[in-house]
């Protein structure tokens, strides 16, 4: 052992990376499309290319864990060789030089490694042995590493069960996080949902960290390259939000056969127009916006007519449309009625405080849709419509269910996705819950120009998809939590709570 073998070892890596390449040159001892005497070579070197993909990525995820464990150890060794009299910031700075200098990194990047290295190795268990078993990619153990480190122990354990649970489940522990599996999952998307759990179970109220973020609030400017600048702020989320939504329909209104410009072009078009004072979107403007949101709750509330993702007034060519911003936002009904301090869900955003849902729905809703919910899992209930038209109650519900695009990896969301049946009205398909997705423009031309096809939704889940080449990929499903009771309540006054609210909401 030692270093001997870890040089043959590294030697049989690599003789194993060129056999690898050797394959996918074309130049391997066994040609890919030899599954049987008539297969398509083409289609045997693309099947072979994906499998190859995906055992890189596995060895990739195993390769990372070894990286964090060599890197701590180092670390240890190092501190111990130094010996008392270094000072400890200094014996840091001296571990993550060398790091960076054998990985080739900068001290900010080595300082960021070993500090998630040692967050995997001494109190993220699961996530380096997800890791270490090629389940988990580096970047996903980052979105845990960053977002455990403000919570206690305890909190960052049970951020770590949830996303990550064991073989054998806890009967006691928190229901586990639903639908596609972590390690399938891209990574920023990932980080959306680790930060709603987090957000949901964080020990201090997210009232006193929202009015925090409130006092902060700020614009900020930042050079860039090329004659570039970035200009954004840092906002209450609703407002931000609202923004955002408003944007995006101002830039679809502007969408026809003579626009030649794209979403995003449009959208910094329609923001320049806003902030700098002239109404022509190629470089003027109009006041941005006196959010007139919608909110739900338990029941869902949206906009009145016009609003939304394409809902504009009339607007002359090169000119931002009249329209009003649309915000959707998921309310607890003890939440509502001011009994908890439960988080709402801000659609296209996460956790947002109660006392912003109630105000929500107190200053902007139109219109309630009542939707009934699970009250042992928060999920909604299925409904039905007999007609091909989607009404409004229906892609408030869609949205309610799918939260963005449900194509694996998008993040567009879902006031800017269109309803589709999965299976078509004209061979047989309902206008119900379960037959019907909400792909976002992009995906939904993808669906019928390509041989990617949706599969079969629920009244809770949303469609996976499967490829041209046959491979399945589940869709990213909401988190939905039951809904916490106010304090006194006992369990058999909870249940007649329960028929009570059920009832009221299936009225």
């Amino acid at each position: 052992m030692g270093k001997a073998a870890v040089v043959r070892a590294f030697e049989e890596i690599r003789a194993a990376l060129a056999v690898l390449q050797a394959e996918v040159d074309g130049a391997g001892l066994e040609a890919f499309a030899d599954i049987d005497a008539v297969s398509d070579p083409l289609a045997g070197l693309a099947d072979g290319c994906l499998d190859i993909l995906a055992g890189a990525r596995e060895v990739e995820a195993r390769v990372a864990g070894l990286k964090a464990k060599a890197a701590v150890g180092y670390a240890e060794a190092a501190h111990a060789v130094a010996g008392p009299e270094v000072p400890v910031v200094a014996q840091e700075m001296a571990v993550a030089a060398e790091i960076g200098c054998v990985l080739a990194l900068g001290p900010r990047a080595a300082a960021s490694f070993l500090a998630t290295s040692h967050a995997l190795t001494v109190s993220l268990p699961r996530t380096l042995e997800a890791l270490q078993s090629g389940t988990l990619l580096w970047q996903h153990a980052i979105v845990l590493a960053d977002e455990t480190a403000s919570l206690d122990a305890a909190g960052a354990a049970a951020l770590e069960a949830h996303f990550l649970p064991p073989d054998t489940p806890d009967p006691d522990a928190p229901d586990p996080a639903r639908g596609c599996p972590v390690g399938e999952l891209p990574a920023h998307r990932f980080r959306v949902k680790a930060r709603t759990w987090r957000e949901r179970h964080h020990a201090e109220s997210i009232e006193k960290r929202h009015a925090r973020g409130v006092a902060e609030r700020r614009v900020e400017f930042r050079a860039d390259r090329d004659g570039m600048a970035w200009l954004g702020a840092y906002l209450p989320a609703d407002q931000a939000m609202a923004g955002w939504n408003r944007l995006t329909a101002a830039a679809r209104g502007l969408q026809g056969p003579g626009e030649d410009r794209t979403m995003p072009q449009l959208r910094a078009d329609n923001f320049t127009a806003a902030i700098l004072g002239s109404g022509d979107t190629r470089g003027g403007s109009t006041s941005l916006i006196s959010a007139s949101a919608s909110a739900t709750a338990g029941v869902l509330a949206a906009a009145g007519p016009g609003a939304g993702a394409g809902g504009t007034d009339g607007a002359g060519p090169g000119h931002l449309p009249s329209v009003r911003a649309e915000v959707l936002v998921t309310v607890p009904v003890f939440a509502l009625m001011g009994l908890t301090d439960e988080p709402a869900m801000l659609d296209g955003y996460g956790p947002v405080p109660a006392s912003m849902a109630r105000r929500l729905v107190a200053d902007g809703a139109a219109s309630f849709y009542r939707v009934l919910v699970d009250p042992r899992d928060g999920a909604p209930l299925e409904i039905g419509r007999k007609s091909y038209r989607v009404p409004r109650a229906m892609r408030a519900w869609l949205r309610m269910r799918d939260g963005k695009c449900p194509f694996p990896g998008c993040s567009n969301t879902s006031l800017d996705t269109e309803a589709d049946h999965l299976l078509a009205w004209h061979h047989g398909g309902t206008t119900g819950i379960s037959n019907l997705g909400q792909p976002c423009p992009k995906h939904h031309r993808l669906r019928h120009t390509t041989a990617w096809k949706p599969t079969p939704a629920s009244t809770n889940e949303p469609p996976g998809w499967t490829s041209p080449t046959g491979r399945h990929y589940t869709s990213e499903h909401q988190d939905w939590e039951p809904p916490k009771w106010p304090p006194g309540f006992l369990p058999g006054e909870r249940s007649l709570l329960e028929e009570a609210l059920q009832e009221y909401l299936s009225a």
